[in-house]
């Protein structure tokens, strides 16, 4: 590795590997009883014996079940699907004679009643207890040599299996051998699993795809960053097992929680309590503050295999630390790699409704500031997964089959335990929220009401707003076989406005769940954009620019304002007019009509100053006196602030008819030390009418500083364990020195664990230059990350795509 400082070389001050091997796993040792054509190793040629060889055909077995990427050389299937074995035996098999019964087992408490242990052979004789449940079947292929004493077998686990690692075991005669272990998956390519998936490339993405996008942010501002799933990297199968054999329903019921695993709804209820600590024994601790001693900030990682490596060779102590994301992109791996098909997806606008009212409360000063805590919150964006599955115990009619909502941030506790899922989809659409598991939940993160409230001065409070439509806002996904973004909230929630979105209420009434609905406010049956003349932005794709130059209407009584929505395109930090609503308290007589809007000067880039202006305008026809307060906050992605940066307070005289701009400037070292652990600014406007003191506006933006570049450039071709250049590439943009800076590089099929770089402090306008030497183990289409951090830019990501030819 060589480090260049504006083209001088300077020594490493060091680089590690950020996981070390386990003492005693770095020696792989595998104990195989019986080798084709071998005799077992405790008898002797001359003894009488009846097994001699075994060929599991792991090679091809694995191929055909789509798990080769996994191992070629450990046998690893698909349940519902056959595969093939073959015994030599030291003489030949007469079929009329002689009953070859074979084991399999899975667990510390196998058993056929269970589904956990299962008898047969050939010819199909053995015997089996009455209520056996997932019994295996094999059969002889026409092309075996009974003569020659070798079998051909296919065998079948039953599409009901529970998944897990087995050993199988043969029966001949007198002897009786342990033949080899296997792991069973589940299997989505099988119509007779639940998991199944019908199309193709849906499997190919969402069981098979090594690396994704997770989406961050806001609403108005969507960017995307690169995640390496992993899920086929070394060890884990035995990484996922053990997540499963740690659970404490497996503590508590061994026997029947490994039987249970035939279930994907109990399996992938069991991992969403296992991705976090917060119930002993995760794999992630979360932490939502600032101090990030003695582990990792959540933004640094990015990738799965990193962390669940590190948790299984450090004795599954959790990794610290993580957030929503990393906790969704961890237990997509882990879910794929057992065959469920799974997805990353992120709601923007997420309500987090702790006590389970549906409805989000926020309050405000009558300056400007958001003023109370409340228990509730508004996320910028939260991120849970998808998991694809049968939803039998919940309808026949296959209504609630599909995809299933699943949350590993630990937020509430479901049934005693952190964790929350599989709620169907479909039922959070149809407000169907007595159906287990945690539908209230998920149905409040992605259509709960808000009430904000102004908190006055003499400590009393007024409803100044309720909102209907701000929560679950572009709910993001991956697109298949691609790198768009899919906007997915058709599948949540009716457009605000339509019957499906009146219907919400009765429907969660008729349900009989338990909450006091009288707090919904009736919706108002008309289009918003109608309502508030604006044109209304449509879906776009990430890359895309999205400039809303409409004024907003908000001369509107408070009692019969519905709206509240504005518009949320996707500027993505490119400069454009963002249209916002300002609501205003109610008054006895309506006030002339006060139109508000913020512009972007230049793109909000996070160490430069960030310029925008807000412009008022009145249709009155009588010059209007404001008091305006106008308020800047780091913003965590959780809703909270972190702290005020900017307060400015003004009075004006409005002009009617004429545009008034109100510049607003916030300097780079004015904000830098609160946003380097905050993702966005919150700008809140509270404008009074001096005339008319109860004639009182608020108008909200938030913005997300897009960060500065760092750039990736390997030459050449890739080549399978060939030797690869890889050249990372910063310059300081900002007037002071870059500490504690560090360049990470990981990617599956690349490197075996993250390498971390510790670079120089980096002067002003200076740039850094570090070359990395890797060989690529994995074939194929591969990602390679790159994590720069330092004391005022946190995090910055950048992947690029290698292609590894054979």
């Amino acid at each position: 590795m060589m480090i260049t400082i504006n083209g001088n070389s300077v020594p490493s001050p060091g680089r590690r590997p950020h996981s070390e091997a386990r003492p005693g796993v770095g020696a792989r040792w595998r104990l195989q009883k019986l080798a084709v054509g071998c005799c077992p190793p405790d008898l002797t040629p001359d003894k009488r014996i009846v097994f001699i060889g075994v060929d599991l055909h792991s090679d091809t077995n694995n191929y055909d079940h789509r798990t080769s990427k996994i191992s070629v050389k450990e046998l690893i299937v698909r349940r519902g699907q056959p595969f093939k074995l073959t015994l030599k035996l030291a003489s030949p098999f007469k079929p009329t004679f002689d009953q070859l019964t074979m084991t399999v087992a899975t667990g510390e408490f196998p058993s056929e009643d269970l589904g956990t242990m299962s008898h047969f052979g050939v010819p199909d004789k053995v015997q089996h207890s009455a209520s056996a449940k997932a019994v295996w079947r094999a059969e002889l292929q026409q092309s075996f040599s009974p003569e020659t004493g070798i079998l051909t077998l296919t065998i079948t686990p039953p599409a009901d299996s529970p998944v897990g690692e087995y050993k199988m075991s043969a029966r001949l005669r007198e002897e009786e051998r342990e033949l080899a272990n296997l792991s069973v998956l589940f299997n989505p390519w099988c119509p007779g699993d639940w998991v199944f998936l019908s199309d193709e490339e849906e499997r190919k993405e969402y069981v098979m795809n090594e690396h994704g996008i997770i989406y961050k942010g806001a609403d108005n501002y969507i960017f995307p960053i690169t995640w390496d799933y992993g899920q086929f990297e070394e060890d884990m199968v035995k990484i996922c097992m053990k997540i499963l054999d740690l659970n404490f329903k497996h503590k508590r019921d061994p026997a029947d929680d490994v039987s249970a695993r035939c279930n994907p709804i109990y399996v992938s209820r069991v991992i969403t309590s296992m991705i976090n600590n917060a119930n002993s024994g995760g794999i992630l601790q979360g932490n939502w503050g600032n101090d990030f001693r003695g582990g990792l900030a959540p933004t640094h990682w990015s990738s799965s295999y990193v962390i669940l490596k590190k948790w299984y060779n450090f004795y599954f102590c959790p990794v610290k630390f993580g957030q929503c994301w990393v906790f969704a992109g961890v237990m997509c791996s882990v879910m794929r790699l057992l065959g469920i098909p799974c997805r990353v997806v992120t709601n923007y606008q997420s309500a987090h409704d702790t006590d389970s009212n549906l409805t989000i409360d926020t309050y405000y000063a009558d300056y400007g500031v958001k003023e109370k805590e409340s228990r509730d919150s508004i996320w910028n964006y939260h991120v849970w997964v998808e998991g694809w599955m049968r939803r039998p115990d919940l309808a026949q009619d296959r209504r609630y089959d599909g995809w299933q909502a699943l949350d590993p941030t630990p937020q509430e506790k479901s049934e005693g335990i952190f964790c929350c899922g599989p709620a169907p989809v479909s039922a959070i659409l149809n407000g169907h929220t007595n159906l287990k598991y945690d539908a209230p939940f998920v149905f409040a993160a992605v259509n709960a009401d808000c009430k904000s409230w102004l908190v006055k001065r003499d400590g009393s409070m007024v409803n100044i707003h309720s909102d209907t439509s701000r929560i679950g806002q572009n709910i993001s996904t991956k697109s298949v076989s691609g790198t768009k973004r899919m906007n997915i909230t058709g599948s949540y929630k009716h457009t605000e406005g339509d019957c499906g979105s009146v219907g919400r209420v009765v429907v969660f009434q008729s349900e009989g769940c338990g909450f006091d609905s009288s707090f919904l406010l009736p919706y108002v049956d008309v289009p918003l954009g109608k309502a508030l003349n604006l044109k209304l932005a449509t879906d776009y794709s990430y890359t895309d620019t999205v400039s809303v130059c409409n004024w907003v209407n908000v001369a509107l009584v408070l009692e019969t304002e519905k709206g509240g929505g504005g518009t949320t395109g996707m500027n993505n930090g490119s400069p454009g007019t963002t249209t916002q609503t300002a609501v205003q308290i109610s008054s006895p007589t309506p006030p002339p009509q006060l139109l508000i809007r913020f512009e972007e000067v230049s793109k909000p880039v996070n160490g430069e100053d960030v310029n925008l202006r807000m412009i008022l305008k009145c249709t009155s026809s009588v010059v209007r006196e404001l008091s305006i307060n106008i308020n800047a906050q780091a913003m965590k992605y959780t809703g909270q602030p972190a702290g005020n940066i900017l307060t400015k307070a003004m009075e004006m005289k409005l002009l009617p008819g004429n545009d008034h701009p109100i510049p607003i400037l916030i300097p780079f070292l004015t904000y830098n030390k609160l946003m380097t652990e905050c993702e966005s600014i919150n700008i809140s406007a509270m404008i009074t009418d001096k005339l008319e003191s109860d004639h009182v506006f608020l108008a909200e933006n938030r913005i997300v500083l897009m960060n500065p570049p760092i750039s990736i450039n390997t030459p050449g071709e890739g080549r399978l364990n060939k030797e690869m250049i890889a050249e990372v590439l910063f310059m300081n943009p900002v007037k002071e020195i870059l500490r504690d800076c560090s360049v990470t590089l990981s990617g599956s099929g690349l490197f075996h664990s993250e390498i971390i770089t510790r670079l120089p402090d980096l002067l002003p306008n200076n740039r850094v230059r570090v070359k990395y030497s890797f060989v690529p183990y994995r074939s194929g289409e591969r990602t390679l990350l790159v994590d720069f951090d330092c004391s005022s830019f946190r995090d910055i990501k950048k992947s690029c795509t290698i292609i590894v030819r054979p």
